[in-house]
């Protein structure tokens, strides 16, 4: 059983530790995750040997309070805003007092002015017992230092309080000693007593250590509360109220009382407030805040909408499907708090150090103390350098080095639509070798269009018979045949006796006749004559295309094709990918053909094909036999076991429920440049909590030494127990802002996804011109000697210095540089190109590398995919894009090639065209 609690009272690594190790102690407990950041423990135990109120007792019994998670347990267990009000009074309240200290008790040494009573021999008892009286209220302020720091000594759990107290109240101890003796030495007449006394007051020093020690609990709270805001700002995301259709009237209801199936009514500006599925209306949402996609998407009827996104447009009216804790943004707030919750591996060895840090510290203080003594160097001498070794000993930055870090990171990580379910992953997920990924909805858009039918039939009523088979499917193929039944007006036929075969195909019958759909293997098992049409499928699996048999009980009946397109992104991710030094490879249930033709587009190592899910998991097995760790990417059902079976499984956000539930890492906005995100975060996170450990170790290696006064024989240093303090305190604000860095990381994923939106939505068409290609809003340019990302960033950075060109994306790959042109002329882009050591590419005499056609007689997506094979197969043309609402091809290319060879292709593909001027 897996439970949280709150606990309240930790204020070092060792406070960790220590309820750490008195939980674990029960019967039953297998593990107990505690955390600093969030002042919270995660229990996994047997509810049949243990309890609640076990383990609650036993964190009270060492001194602590806890309680279930939700309800709080002390009054020190305040919420995040009172915890920093809290300190804040007592910083202010405890400076007030010990200002007014140190004025008397330093005052005279640096000739300010000061009342004659506190001067000489005759006022040294009023000088001593007036910084008494004010020493007073600065330890009664910061009394809690003492009731958490003597109960841990009591409970054999000493803490962070544990060296702060005995510190501070030596020092106390020390200055009524001598208060004592002073007046011990004038009722003797011993005027050197006094006067040996009266220059030896250590009250400042214990109103000092703890006003300091405040002041770094301040600052450290204050810069936690900023590490918090991560988790804050998501649960501010959840709306609290939505507006419910119910019986023609609009009711506002608290978003608890949604429930599946209510009709909701969204209007522009409203957040969506629940998942669910648009059934009247359409708009544009903004759903940055859940998945990190900087652009508006477009919905209609029959598209899902999910919670938290914001409504920028018209009103539209949508059908509840989740609601409650299931809601994508109530996950999203779970998987954050829970990674928030979770310890990673490298901060075991911070416990396992803080254990016996605090109890290692009260022996070195009290072996110093005795070395001094026993060395003849007083009794002063020996309780400052004591005091010092107490004070700056604090183990604050050992405690928070890895709690801050993971906090800061898992919430960044949430910006960019990267959600991580633990912080064993993000640690981890760096380290692997290989990179698995699933082709279709991964790498590919998972949208497959029809592209080609071959049949001996007529053509409609061999597509009333496909179509009529792959109704019942569940297939991705099937949608993109249904979908063009539908658009050619086709009238699909009911369906008996259905059957699926997984990996292989379907049957079923139609007006008594049975027919059969599938690929080859399907066909060969059930003896099914194949005639011409295996030698055109393999045709066609050339071009990349995937081919679906339909036959009756003896013969094949005809052939349909389609594609599924690479995502815009999957090319570049793969390369950025692979120079990390990863090995991907793509796994199919596609036949090796059409396999390869997507695997040589995009560039992966190695391609494994016509795989069933079974066969996925060997492969993975292999590999980590090798000794390789695996990264499974994936989104369907079929995938869920290899992502449970590789060391990280990640998702993609608009996979299914069952596989982001075996996954250890989930992708909200399903593309694989955020891979490259997440690897390059949790890169970023490890080097930052090594940063923190290396900075809390390195201080109290160099400090112990330094206060317990090993360069004092030689040279004289020696540590106050004030700047000891101090000293502390600064350790543990360094470490919390080291980790708040984290905030400002922009992965190379995020960079390159965002630079791409810049430009996803301008209208114009870019014209190249010779050398620079420019139409009124954007400018095209090609640099030569650009050859990595730091090339690409000082191309950028010398444009964006003119002040005339914004939002500027330079790729190296092919040397291309885009931006918006504030009017900056073509003489300036080159002198500014070729002051940053690049020279802008002449077209030796080529009037255009981009040409634009007028395309006619296109009517529907397939007839898009027709025209741009056509193009692209013309020697020459490197890319073509084709554009159905404006009836037009963009053909972009390697040299030049003539207008007619352009125009014939379209033609030959059954459309007309002509070239634009």
């Amino acid at each position: 059983m897996e439970k949280k609690f709150d606990v309240s009272g930790m204020t070092c690594s060792s406070c960790v530790a220590n309820v750490t190790k008195a939980v674990e102690k029960l019967d039953g407990v297998t593990d107990a995750n505690v955390n600093l950041m969030t002042n919270s423990m995660k229990v996994y135990y047997d509810e049949n040997k243990t309890n609640d109120e076990e383990i609650i007792g036993a964190v009270e019994k060492i001194g602590y309070g806890a309680s279930p998670a939700g309800e709080k347990v002390k009054e020190e267990d305040k919420p995040v805003d009172d915890r920093e009000n809290a300190l804040k009074h007592r910083l202010i309240s405890s400076s007030i007092f010990m200002i007014i200290l140190m004025y008397i008790a330093m005052g005279p040494m640096i000739h300010l002015p000061t009342p004659g009573i506190f001067h000489r021999r005759e006022g040294a008892i009023i000088f001593a017992f007036s910084q008494f009286l004010l020493a007073l209220p600065v330890v009664y302020i910061n009394r809690d230092f003492y009731i958490s720091g003597f109960r841990g000594l009591k409970n054999r759990a000493p803490n962070m309080d544990s060296l702060v107290a005995i510190g501070s109240l030596a020092a106390l101890v020390y200055g009524i000693f001598a208060i004592y003796m002073m007046a011990y030495g004038f009722g003797q007449g011993d005027m050197e007593l006094v006067d040996a006394y009266r220059h030896n007051l250590y009250f400042e020093s214990s109103a000092m250590i703890l006003t300091l020690i405040t002041v770094g609990k301040y600052l450290e709270e204050k810069s936690k509360n900023k590490t918090r805001s991560s988790l804050a700002n998501l649960m501010d995301l959840a709306p609290k109220m939505a507006t419910v259709i119910e019986d023609g009237e609009e009711v506002v209801k608290n978003i608890e009382d949604v429930r599946v199936g209510d009709i909701l009514l969204v209007r522009p500006g409203e957040s969506v407030a629940v998942d669910g599925k648009v059934i009247e209306g359409a708009s544009s949402l903004d759903e940055s805040a859940v998945t990190g996609e900087s652009i508006p998407v477009q919905k209609s009827v029959g598209d899902r909408v999910i919670s938290a996104s914001i409504n920028t447009t018209g009103s539209f009216k949508f059908q509840a499907e989740k609601v409650g804790e299931d809601t994508t943004i109530s996950q999203i707030i779970k998987l954050v708090d829970e990674a928030n919750q979770s310890k990673a591996p490298i901060a075991k060895l911070a416990d396992e150090i803080a254990g016996v840090f605090v109890p290692a510290v009260l022996i070195i203080a009290t072996l110093t103390f005795g070395v001094w003594m026993a060395l003849g160097y007083g009794f002063e001498n020996a309780l400052n350098f004591a005091i010092s070794v107490l004070v700056i000993s604090c183990p604050c930055a050992l405690g928070l080095a890895t709690p801050v870090s993971i906090m800061v990171a898992t919430g960044k990580s949430a910006d960019f639509g990267l959600l991580f379910k633990n912080a064993e992953v993000l640690e981890n997920l760096h380290k692997i070798d290989v990179i698995v990924m699933d082709k279709t909805g991964t790498i590919t858009e998972g949208k497959p269009i029809l592209t080609d039918i071959v049949t001996d039939l007529d053509q409609d009523e061999f597509l009333k018979i496909a179509g009529s088979i792959e109704k019942n499917s569940q297939h991705p193929l099937a949608s993109a045949i249904i979908n063009y039944a539908q658009e050619n007006d086709i009238d699909l036929e009911e369906i008996t006796n259905f059957n699926s075969v997984s990996g292989r195909g379907l049957n079923g019958e139609i007006a008594g006749n049975k027919y059969l759909a599938g690929n080859i293997e399907y066909m060969l098992e059930e003896n099914i004559d194949l005639k011409d049409f295996k030698k055109k499928a393999e045709e066609l699996a050339g071009e990349g295309k995937t081919s679906m048999y339909f036959a009756n009980e003896s013969e094949v009946l005809g052939i349909i094709s389609v594609k599924d397109l690479p995502k815009k992104s999957s090319k570049d991710a793969i390369k950025l990918l692979r120079g990390m030094g990863k090995k991907i490879i793509m796994l199919t249930g596609d036949n090796e053909k059409t396999a390869e033709a997507i695997a040589d587009e995009i560039g992966v190592d190695q391609t494994l094909a016509g795989l069933l899910p079974q066969d996925k998991n060997k492969e993975i097995d292999k590999i980590q036999k090798s000794g390789k760790k695996v990264l499974m990417i994936g989104d369907g059902i079929n995938d869920a076991p290899s992502l449970a079976k590789a060391d990280i499984g990640m998702a993609i956000g608009h996979g299914t429920d069952v596989a982001i539930e075996s996954s250890d890492v989930v992708l909200m906005r399903s593309d694989l440049l955020d891979v490259v995100s997440a690897l390059e975060l949790s890169k970023a996170t490890i080097k930052n909590i090594k940063e923190n450990l290396f900075w809390a170790f390195f201080y109290n290696t160099i400090g112990i030494p330094l206060a317990a006064g090993l360069l004092f024989p030689a040279f004289g240093i020696k540590l106050s127990p004030m700047f000891a303090a101090f000293a502390m305190s600064l350790s543990s604000v360094f470490v919390v802002n080291n980790a708040l860095r984290l905030r400002r990381f922009k992965p190379r994923g995020v960079k390159r996804s965002l630079e791409e939106a810049k430009f996803s939505n301008e209208k114009e068409i870019v014209k190249e011109e010779n050398p620079i290609e420019k139409n009124e809003k954007i400018t095209k340019i090609k640099v030569e000697g650009m050859m990595c990302e730091h090339c690409e960033i000082r191309v950028s950075e010398a444009l964006e210095k003119t002040g005339k060109a914004k939002n500027v994306l330079a790729k190296h790959e092919d040397g291309t540089v885009k931006f918006v042109d504030s009017g900056i002329a073509a003489e300036e882009i080159k002198k500014a190109v070729e002051e940053a050591g690049y020279k802008i590419i002449k077209n030796k005499g080529e009037d255009s590398m981009e040409k634009i056609l007028k395309v006619e007689g296109m009517s529907c997506m397939h007839c898009v995919a027709h025209v741009k094979e056509a193009l692209e197969k013309v020697e020459g043309v490197r890319e073509a894009d084709v554009k159905l609402e404006e009836k037009r091809a963009e053909v972009k290319m390697d040299k030049e090639v003539s207008d007619d060879a352009l125009v014939k292709a379209v033609e030959g593909a059954g459309y007309s065209a002509k070239i634009e001027k």
